[in-house]
């Protein structure tokens, strides 16, 4: 069976973004392959534990692919800072003879938007609206690193590591079943230090915030990068209950055209014709987004990756361009419009180095600063006795249940598939036990 039969059959999709199904990008061509192991995110360390605990296996799972897909180039990327973390991979390259290297970036953000980093790499721009592909490189997240390694010895992707930090007791990296909920994970960290909070599923600038009351509903998926808990009145408090009306509103009476949320922007130093600050201008008077659908201007919105620069770094007044363009982004979609930027002549900006974003600096904007020299040493693996696992955790459609209510499963059995012709990851029980429901969850019970 070939690498590619192997890791499509485990389920394996990316574990650092949206999770796009991991065998797809195995059948390409490509010069350069780009092992993401930078996670920008402030708080989140899953990536630096795997890095350092696991070298020799993501080290083998980069040579593996390399050699399968005769990939020339094939480079480690991760920050300069991670010390550890370097000397590990790069004791367990020599020990396997590897053709591999290690580039080191810069403490910004987000050195981890796979756009970004194939420039750092290759310095080369892909076009907007495009993917790695374009121009000959093919980016995987350290964590699917281990996931395809485990898929070579005929793991299934069941467990998921993931860091919980912030406001609990003991910030820790866990290796958890896929399913497993929240507040358990919660629970295996110490516990919240405070009764209210704030909390979010993945990293502080592009995660998911949760309200309070919506904890037990939430569950480990496959993308799960981390859990943070937040204080109830700091900087992401104020985002939850924002509706779009009330940003519209802001965007119209309070934008300033100073033009820095497209001067900082990752995008537009690029080369990217996208300018959030015109968006705004063009928001200010607009009454209903849906009669600007048509603006070429407001179509580049699809070009903005949603990493927050603009609104925590760049924006004095406190506006959220982001957000704004993710509600274009929305319209856009619904309505089939795609953006076409046309052949254009692509070049990064010529202050784009003086332009980045500190990663420290901008954690400091998000009140952070507490937690972001955090260091995490703290390892817990658990066993779960229930999970809830989603049928929708990875980009494409919803699996298909294979299983029914009271039929017994073991770990690592196929419990639901991707319907024929579409995309998406089949789906494994990670607990021995009964299936107890089957809604948008498939829940497993252990007896």
């Amino acid at each position: 069976m070939s690498l590619k039969d192997k890791v499509r059959d485990a389920g394996v999709a990316g574990c650092g973004g949206a999770g796009f199904p991991t065998a797809v990008k195995l059948g390409g061509t490509y010069e350069y392959l780009i092992v993401n192991g930078v996670e920008c995110e402030p708080l989140l360390r899953t990536d630096r534990y795997i890095m350092r605990t696991f070298a020799d296996r993501v080290v083998s799972a980069v040579s593996a692919v390399q050699k399968e897909l005769a990939i020339p180039n094939a480079v480690i990327a991760l920050k300069h800072n991670y010390t550890e973390e370097i000397e590990s991979l790069k004791k367990a390259i020599k020990a396997a003879g590897a053709s591999i290297t290690i580039h080191q970036l810069e403490s910004f953000y987000p050195a981890g938007d796979e756009q970004t980093l194939v420039y750092e790499v290759t310095g080369r721009i892909v076009p907007p609206g495009g993917i790695p592909g374009k121009v000959g490189a093919v980016v995987d997240n350290v964590g699917t690193m281990l996931a395809i390694q485990d898929a070579l010895e005929d793991i299934p992707f069941t467990q998921k590591y993931l860091t919980v930090n912030g406001d609990v007791a003991k910030p820790t990296v866990l290796k958890v079943p896929v399913g497993t909920s929240f507040r358990k994970c919660l629970e295996l960290a110490g516990g919240t230090l405070n009764d209210k909070f704030v909390l979010i599923s993945g990293g502080p600038a592009m995660g998911r915030i949760i309200k309070q009351e919506n904890l037990d509903k939430e569950f480990v998926t496959k993308t799960t990068s981390g859990i943070l808990v937040l204080p109830a009145d700091g900087y992401h408090a104020g985002y939850q209950d924002m509706n779009p009306r009330h940003m519209l509103s802001r965007a119209r009476s309070a934008c300033i055209q100073c033009s820095f949320c497209s001067q900082l922007c990752p995008r537009a130093l690029l080369g990217h014709p996208l300018r959030p600050h015109k968006i705004m201008r063009r928001m200010a008077v607009t009454a209903d987004i849906k009669t600007v659908l048509d603006d070429p201007e407001i179509q580049a919105a699809q070009l903005c990756c949603e990493c927050g620069v603009c609104e925590i770094y760049a924006c004095p007044m406190g506006l959220q361009p982001r957000r704004i363009n993710g509600l274009i982004k929305r319209e856009l979609a619904a309505n089939k419009i795609k953006y076409n930027a046309g052949d254009i002549a692509l070049a990064a900006d010529a202050e784009r180095e003086n332009r980045k974003a500190p990663s420290k600096k901008l954690a400091g904007r998000m009140g952070l600063a507490p937690y972001y020299d955090a260091d995490i040493k703290a390892f817990i693996e658990y066993q779960a006795d229930e999970v809830s696992i989603p049928l929708k955790m990875t980009v494409g459609v919803p699996c298909v249940p294979c299983v029914k209510k009271g039929d017994k499963v073991k770990a690592g059995d196929i419990i639901a598939k991707v319907p024929d012709n579409t995309l998406g990851a089949q789906i494994h029980a990670s607990i021995d036990g009964k299936v107890a429901s089957i809604d948008d969850k498939i829940t497993i019970v252990k007896e």
